[in-house]
């Protein structure tokens, strides 16, 4: 991760197959376009890769879950179960249709705390969202007999964990809707993209229908086409599809380096002292993206993460001071800044955060250590760092 490291002849000749005949859009202009349709032969190759009947591109992983959401009818005032640990995009996914997002504990997976969830379920809740940050997942099994206990919708965002698996099948496949980012530092990029997929049509038609302005694309004739509902325009590019197409044929490859090295970090750093790595739950298999492992405490976490930047160990983030990444440091969302004003139903549905607490979330955040794991290094550069990494933990841990 990313994929952008290991760009080649592959995506050159897919891109100068969209600048050659002139169409960058995904729909339309068919007499131009030479039978190059790039969005609608990613989507073919998506679902083989997913093993998903149906997949919608759209513009980005934001997108995507906004577009998920809304086609399985979540909108004004319904909540949506989400965890403290994902990226900002989740909850603006969701405010975006007028939900709610319901913040809740994660557990030593890094995703949602089964337990936390089914506490936080009201008669509103429409969804539970779980982030498979760094490219692992939460307790999935656990998570969907909560969602089937409760007749609600199970959404994967898997944006940060494409080629992971749960007994056998791939991540994002497993919920009533699974979504992915094709963003400019993920496993395999668009530049600029994303994914919604699901085994259930409605879902699907939807989804098509609402990212592109309510288009019905019935017939070859555009500008006749019908508008069933109300739309947005969440549409991929040609060019960015493109991209994707050939790095989405390169996919094996990548998480094939990704798993590689990510043995080499887990079996260097397992045996130092103090350290734990993160739980991935029976039947998981990480797609290799990040390296995820825990200290002690706070304190010696922030000293080796200071001791990795003196000895040159880049890439390496503890999230519990981020801005991006924990809710921690979400005044934005904890305040209401917005440039308009916020509906009374989310304005309503968010005060619980005024008081709320995080303390499960916090002492695993704050103990949590993320690597990310680069395509472009070698076997023995990848072992060379693990030795330094546990050589500056043992450092610290030991004074």
């Amino acid at each position: 991760m990313p994929g952008f490291e290991l760009f080649g002849d592959l995506e050159r000749q897919q891109v100068n197959d969209v600048l050659d005949n002139g169409v960058l859009m995904r729909y339309g202009f068919d007499g131009m376009r030479n039978g190059h349709w790039k969005a609608k032969e990613l989507e073919t190759a998506l679902e083989n890769a997913f093993q998903t009947n149906y997949v919608q591109l759209v513009s980005s992983g934001t997108a995507a879950v906004s577009v998920a959401l809304a086609a399985a009818g979540v909108g004004a005032g319904d909540e949506v179960i989400m965890p403290t640990f994902t990226f900002v995009a989740s909850f603006e996914a969701i405010m975006a249709l007028g939900a709610v997002p319901i913040l809740v504990d994660i557990d030593d997976t890094l995703a949602l705390n089964p337990e936390s969830v089914e506490l936080a379920i009201t008669p509103k809740t429409k969804a539970v969202m779980v982030v498979q940050m760094c490219g692992s997942m939460g307790d999935l099994k656990a998570l969907q007999s909560i969602c089937d206990k409760h007749n609600l919708l199970l959404v994967e965002d898997a944006c940060q964990a494409i080629g992971g698996t749960y007994n056998g099948k791939p991540l994002g496949s497993i919920g009533d809707l699974g979504c992915f980012s094709f963003d400019f530092v993920k496993t395999i990029t668009c530049g600029e993209g994303g994914a919604v997929i699901t085994n259930n049509k409605e879902y699907y038609v939807n989804a098509d229908h609402f990212s592109d302005h309510g288009h019905d694309h019935i017939g070859n004739d555009r500008g006749a086409e019908a508008h069933p509902i109300l739309g947005y325009n969440f549409r991929i590019s040609e060019l960015h599809a493109a991209v994707g197409l050939a790095q989405v044929q390169r996919l094996n490859e990548f998480i094939g380096i990704q798993r590689q090295y990510l043995n080499i970090f887990k079996e260097t750093l397992s045996q130092v002292n103090g350290v734990t790595l993160r739980n991935v739950p029976e039947g998981g298999v990480e797609s290799g993206a990040f390296f995820n492992f825990f200290l002690p405490d706070l304190e010696c976490t922030r000293k080796v993460i200071q001791g990795f930047k003196e000895g040159g160990i880049d890439l390496c983030w503890n999230y519990y001071d981020n801005n991006w990444h924990y809710i921690r440091k979400w005044d934005h969302l904890k305040e209401l800044k917005s440039l308009f004003p916020i509906s009374a139903e989310v304005k309503e549905g968010l005060k619980y955060l005024e008081t709320k607490t995080f303390d499960k979330s916090d002492h695993y955040i704050g103990r949590n250590i993320s690597c990310l794991i680069k395509l472009s290094w070698t076997k023995e550069e990848v072992q060379e760092r693990a030795n330094k990494m546990a050589q500056i933990i043992k450092t610290v841990l030991n004074n």
